[in-house]
């Protein structure tokens, strides 16, 4: 029997256990080579009806490849230890590598709690091997004066800081009222400009920077780096009759903005959740513009 046939044969048992452990679904999002995320809020209905290991398990199946989390609290994630909820990611073949939390920005009676409050979550991130901590508000003080936005982001450079020490990135998430002005500047704009690149990097929501009224991709030319993350998101599933985004000129211009991961978020869904996150998977994996 040649050695040609032999690797064949290996190869071949490989690529069907592959299969039988993570689904057909995912065994053609690894073939596809694309790396799709989900942010788990899009299932966050499913999660209350049932538990968070049967939601892990369905997103697994399906062929995400990655995850953020919405559900840290107190040293855990979804209620289970940081550990324990690695170990569920990794044995549906999800890496866990994404999680949005927060606290609004202190007053300096208040810095040192929340200083510790971060230690805290930080030391509970870096335990579930997560790599990228992902801050999505602010309170009204980072809306109502360039001040208070400056103080925002004199803040994320402090946890940016300590998220560096922990081999973690920090970032920060839009929504659609960073685009709105205050004090004759755009408050993003502001948020990019007084933020340390090495500290803090930007998780462009697609969808809410459109509906404030900007294009995506002036500010990957504006701003070249330092949109890591992306969340792909539309009015509901991606791809459905009602969809209003063309995320082609957008994934078009990946390198120059930066982006490592794409994570899908669908927060309103015309079917239920489960089948409409696979819907926008799907919608992904047949793009021929989403390169990886």
């Amino acid at each position: 029997m040649s050695l040609s046939f032999n690797f064949k044969k290996s190869l071949t048992v490989i690529l069907l256990t592959a299969c039988v452990i993570g689904g057909i679904d995912s065994f053609a999002a690894s073939k596809n080579g694309k790396e799709v995320g989900l942010q788990l809020y899009s299932v966050r209905e499913a999660i209350k009806s049932s538990d968070i290991k049967t939601v892990v398990e369905k997103v697994g199946k399906q062929g995400y490849q990655i995850v953020e989390a919405a559900g840290y609290n107190d040293g855990k994630f979804y209620g289970m230890e940081p550990a324990a909820f690695k170990a569920l990611c990794d044995a549906n073949g999800l890496n866990f590598f994404s999680s949005h939390c927060g606290q609004a920005v202190p007053d300096k009676a208040g810095w040192d709690k929340c200083m510790a409050w971060w230690d805290t979550a930080i030391a509970a991130h870096k335990a579930a091997g997560v790599k990228y901590i992902v801050q999505p508000f602010m309170d009204k003080v980072g809306y109502e004066s360039i001040a208070g936005t400056k103080r925002y982001c004199e803040y994320f450079n402090a946890v940016g800081e300590k998220c560096n020490a922990a081999g973690i990135r920090f970032g920060y998430h839009n929504h659609s009222h960073e685009f709105g002005q205050v004090d004759g500047q755009t408050i993003y704009d502001c948020m990019l400009k007084n933020t340390d690149p090495k500290k803090v990097m930007f998780e462009m929501d697609l969808f809410w920077i459109t509906e404030g009224g900007k294009n995506p991709v002036d500010y990957f030319k504006a701003y070249p780096g330092r949109f890591e993350l992306w969340h792909v998101k539309d009015l509901k599933e991606l791809g459905g009759s009602d969809a209003k985004m063309n995320f082609k000129p957008i994934f078009d211009n990946a390198k120059t903005a930066g982006m490592q991961h794409y994570i899908v978020e669908v927060e309103e869904f015309n079917s239920n959740p489960i089948d409409g996150v696979k819907q926008s998977l799907d919608f992904l994996l047949k793009a021929d513009y989403v390169k990886q």
